[in-house]
């Protein structure tokens, strides 16, 4: 059985929730979802979700429970794969756990938001449906780039760590929640 945290701090959760359970079914694979609340949720799990949000009302809200440092020193400690989408991917890089630099809100405001065809390239190259939400950009220099709208970076993988400037967890595609199980199992 995989354990599996979801940072229930803000955003999408439910929906990562959806995506999980759709790309275990997938799989083949025995799945627990956690919903960590508290630094004292994440004893165990395998892997973590970073879902999308407001990356500073993130930080306040963990505080009191202390989720996100616990979470920052589990994944030193432990290696663990991560996939952060929006919000979490600049978590991910604020924390210096990638190496690529993120502006947030870069896209624009909400109304600024859309939809568009992007190409991936994992787990080959192939185009996906990219759901931008006050997205926010990598600068240039990005490593390890997997995903691009048009030529622009808006996903990097750099170990066991996945961000995504894009919410893929709003489409009926579970290849990046594939990618974090798989990640697991191997």
């Amino acid at each position: 059985m995989i354990e599996v945290g979801i940072a229930m701090l803000q955003g999408a959760r439910r929906e990562h929730i959806i995506s999980l359970q759709n790309a275990a079914q997938n799989l083949d694979i025995d799945v627990n979802i956690r919903q960590l609340r508290k630094s004292s949720d994440i004893d165990g799990i395998n892997a973590l979700i970073l879902p999308g949000g407001e990356s500073t009302a993130m930080k306040i809200a963990s505080k009191n429970e202390d989720l996100l440092d616990g979470l920052w020193k589990y994944i030193t400690d432990f290696n663990i794969p991560v996939l952060g989408t929006c919000a979490g991917a600049i978590l991910l890089s604020q924390q210096g756990l990638i190496s690529t630099s993120i502006v947030r809100n870069a896209f624009g405001r909400q109304k600024e938001s859309f939809q568009s065809k992007i190409r991936i390239g994992y787990p080959q190259e192939d185009d996906f449906h990219g759901v931008f939400i006050r997205a926010p950009r990598f600068l240039k220099g990005s490593k390890n780039p997997i995903a691009w709208l048009g030529e622009e970076v808006v996903g990097v993988l750099e170990g066991k760590k996945m961000a995504l400037t894009f919410h893929p967890e709003l489409t009926n595609d579970y290849r990046f929640h594939e990618w974090l199980l798989n990640e697991v199992i191997e």
